[in-house]
């Protein structure tokens, strides 16, 4: 299994839920490929944002090996499943496929929700990890079947 998250700048939303379930993968012992990407370009190779690598190392994960990079139309072909944080996010990956198979590929990361991008408020990134602690480990439980 291959599962790309993305987010917009690939610095906060995707880079936990990247880490996140790269531990939980690895905790289950499943040898699944796990990478972020962001739908804009401003942050390319840069690490993931301070207060994100904070809160992930405060429950015990790092990401500061990550680095972003901007989504592009061959992570179709690369990955079997990709995530999305939000519902722009969601437009602006679909609007790269070519068929309707790499549609189908895409998925809200939480369906029928989001996960609110903590940029600009230090006290969100918390939430938005346990947000995505807790979908994370309900999609391990889906996909493990």
């Amino acid at each position: 299994m291959k599962i790309l998250m993305v987010c917009l700048g690939n610095i906060c939303r995707s880079p936990l839920a990247h880490g996140v379930m790269e531990d939980l993968v690895k905790q289950k012992g499943f040898k699944w490929e796990i990478d972020s990407a962001g739908t804009g370009s401003w942050h390319i190779g840069c690490q993931p944002d301070r207060r994100s690598i904070a809160v992930a190392k405060a429950n015990g994960i790092d990401i500061t090996n990550q680095r972003a990079r901007q989504f592009s139309s061959a992570d179709f072909e690369t990955f079997d499943l990709i995530l999305v944080m939000d519902k722009q996010n969601y437009r602006d990956v679909i609007a790269q496929a070519k068929t309707p198979e790499q549609e189908e590929k895409v998925k809200l990361f939480i369906p029928d929700g989001f996960v609110p991008d903590p940029y600009y408020n230090d006290e969100e990134f918390p939430l938005v990890f346990d947000l995505v602690y807790t979908q994370c480990e309900k999609l391990l439980q889906e996909l493990s079947k």
